[in-house]
């Protein structure tokens, strides 16, 4: 019996590729300082209400149960919905953006989308923002996560891996959506990088093409008194990630140093040839000067044997004289 087979296609394909649900809850925590200010109610008390659109498998709501909110998912796959109810999460059957409209203005916390975005037209995504703002309390957020397409291999390869997603959405677009939309403020969150980015390890070309963070959220609140707003100063102000042109600047910095140092290098090495090649004609001239004064030597050498050579002979004419 083909078990693969047996289980509905999105649920298996999820399990297989996304990650377990350990790890996606793992993942999700990275949005903890952003609901936190939201939790205020929770210890008086009342549990803030939030609505989870395409809930999938239920690691977010699960998350948010935790944390004191009372969350709802909704998703149009049995499948994933099957997820939740065994871990008893309240859920519905229902398309996403006809749950949100049906929604009491001010009524909710969060408004959560997570990989939801880059399945719809743009314009049911515009749709989404405005609605989350109506239904959103002052002060509420609303949480839009999706694959990055600065990440080359994702914007080219894997995004296409599942055949529901229609387009890679840049994240300045899904952030603009956001404010067109009437939110007061956003933040562009990069996800999901390797952590040895934030070394300063170097950056190889491949690094560049996959490097840049495989997933990014627009996280975009509605407006508020400055009192409401404030606890979450921190969180909106805070670097997320790693994009790709921040990347791309790092492996050009590190190009250009590296470039300055090989040039400083050959520098040096042409500094030593010359210096050798001075040594060399230095001892080149000295070494013909001690042949010149070898030969003069030679020459002097030559004349005292000559001269002795006469004495010599001299020396000898003298004592056949004398013997004569």
């Amino acid at each position: 019996m083909n078990t693969l087979a047996s289980q509905p296609f999105y649920r298996a394909f999820e399990d297989r590729y996304r990650g377990t649900r350990a790890t996606i809850k793992d993942r999700l925590r990275a949005y903890l300082p952003f609901i936190a200010p939201l939790q205020a109610p929770a210890a008086a008390g009342q549990r803030p209400a939030a609505l989870d659109l395409g809930c999938g498998r239920g690691e977010w709501l699960e998350l948010l149960g935790e944390q004191g909110f009372a969350a709802r998912g909704i998703d149009l796959d049995e499948g994933m919905l099957a997820a939740c109810h065994e871990r008893g999460l309240t859920v519905e059957l229902a398309d996403a953006l006809s749950a949100l409209r049906a929604q009491p203005d001010q009524s909710l916390a969060i408004v959560s989308a997570f990989h939801l975005v880059e399945h719809i037209p743009f314009d049911l995504v515009r749709e989404l923002a405005r609605e989350a703002l109506r239904a959103l309390q002052p002060g509420g957020l609303l949480i839009m996560e999706t694959p990055n397409p600065e990440n080359l291999t994702v914007g080219a390869t894997s995004f296409y891996m599942d055949p529901s997603h229609l387009h890679p959405l840049p994240p300045n677009l899904l952030a603009f959506a956001a404010e067109h939309a009437g939110f007061a403020r956003h933040q562009i969150v990069r996800l999901q990088e390797d952590p040895q980015l934030h070394t300063p390890a170097p950056v190889g070309l491949i690094t560049v093409l996959e490097g840049p963070s495989p997933d990014y959220s627009v996280v975009a609140q509605k407006a508020a008194a400055p009192a409401v707003l404030a606890p979450f100063d921190a969180a909106f102000a805070a670097p997320y990630g790693v994009a790709l042109a921040a990347l791309a600047q790092r492996y050009d910095a590190q190009a250009a140093r590296q470039h300055a140092e090989l040039h400083a290098l050959l520098a040096r090495a042409q500094a030593a040839a010359g210096n050798a090649h001075a040594s060399l004609a230095r001892q080149a001239g000295e070494l013909d000067a001690l042949r010149a004064e070898g030969a003069a030597v030679q020459q002097q050498l030559a004349q005292l044997a000559q001269r002795l050579a006469q004495n010599e002979a001299y020396a000898a004419a003298m004592s056949q004289r004398v013997v004569d």
